[in-house]
């Protein structure tokens, strides 16, 4: 029997994350004060996700997430769980515009692969239920090309970059087997690295490769791990340039990318920002092919609850259909509402509010 792919993106969509609800934030420092127990934190952070589903199916979406409300990050608590791979304190944070993050990063210990019992596998198998056949259960985890960043590669363990990425693929291939024999038929692949592979004030010449052999190296690996994905499911991509408690990392266009990653990258989506002038124009989108990915345009904003001018956000999809064809593009936010546990500076009201806006011009938009 053929099998069928989930239609996402869908036209209303959105990146993931949620602001991690007042009691949960409660929860947690009463657990790092030891008066609650393991268990009853998870049982409050699960009674939340609950009340999240139900409301992201309240405004329409058609995929819903858990709002990463397990997660302090959107990528170090994945990544720290794989073998080979800790977290820990470095000296200092992400440099930020106007803000140093939090300081907590990983780093490579092992040979890296995945881990069978790995957290997120009990985590995804209970939303999934939660969300029952309501609605598209979407899971994210950070892209392989995360591990590509500065300071995560051990060379004494891996000098050579080749054999790093083959253990890379190979544990993400692992892992989305490991989603999929659960059920899960909408995965996404966040990405900062890759994003940042076009921002000019990010200097790349000291790892001993140039901007062109790193994109090439960054396709190789997310290709090879989408290599042999079962048909009926749907991977997207995000790329993102920075998310912490409203404020970005860096800016740049997606020019530097396009003709590679645009062009070739096997993925079933993109979703581009595209709140603001940081993200350049939609030529770049000329190189995705014409029968190839979806494009979800983040022309919305998680950074503030300020609604856009719909007129604009129209308009904005019209021009982008001159370079994608409009049955092809969808709409969402340009990233999560809470990339960290911190959140963005807005209200739990303004991002349901935004989600349903979003939702409505998706059927004014397409019918």
């Amino acid at each position: 029997m053929t099998k069928t792919a989930v239609k996402a993106p869908f036209r209303a969509d959105h990146v993931g994350s949620l602001l991690r609800p007042e009691r949960i934030h409660q929860a947690r420092k009463e657990f790092q004060d030891g008066n609650l127990t393991a268990s009853e934190l998870y049982k409050i952070e699960t009674e939340e996700i609950k009340r999240i589903v139900d409301k992201q199916i309240e405004v329409g979406l058609e995929a819903v997430t858990d709002g990463e409300l397990r997660r302090r990050f959107w990528h170090t608590d994945f990544m720290e769980h794989l073998n080979g791979v800790e977290g820990y304190v470095p000296e200092s944070g992400f440099a930020f515009k106007g803000e140093e993050t939090e300081r907590y990063d990983v780093r490579v210990v092992g040979k890296i692969s995945f881990n069978p019992d790995h957290p997120h596998l009990k985590d995804f198998a209970l939303f999934k239920e939660i969300v029952g056949d309501r609605a598209i259960a979407k899971q994210t985890i950070p892209s392989p090309n995360q591990f590509f960043n500065a300071g995560i590669r051990n060379l004494e363990i891996y000098p050579d970059v080749e054999e790093y990425a083959n253990d890379i693929i190979q544990a993400y291939r692992d892992a989305i087997k490991a989603f999929y024999d659960l059920g899960c038929r909408y995965l996404q692949l966040d990405d900062v690295y890759i994003a940042g592979l076009n921002a000019p004030e990010i200097p790349f010449n000291d790892s001993g490769y140039s901007r062109e052999e790193l994109i090439e190296l960054a396709l190789r690996v997310a290709n090879g791990v989408l290599e042999g994905k079962p048909d009926d499911l749907t991977i997207t991509t995000h790329l993102c340039r920075g998310n912490y408690r409203s404020k970005w990392a860096f800016e740049g266009s997606y020019a530097k990318i396009a003709p590679t990653l645009f062009a070739k990258e096997s993925v079933d989506g993109f979703f581009l920002e595209y709140d603001d002038d940081r993200s350049g124009d939609f030529q770049p989108l000329d190189y995705i092919p014409n029968d190839g990915p979806r494009v979800v345009l983040g022309v919305f904003t998680s950074k503030h609850g300020e609604l856009e001018e719909k007129e604009n956000i129209i308009a904005r999809v019209k021009e982008a259909s001159q370079y994608v064809p409009l049955e092809n593009l969808c709409i969402s936010p340009q990233c999560g509402f809470a990339s960290t546990h911190h959140g963005n500076i807005l209200t739990e009201e303004e991002q349901w509010t935004k989600l349903k806006y979003i939702v409505d011009i998706s059927k004014e938009i397409w019918g």
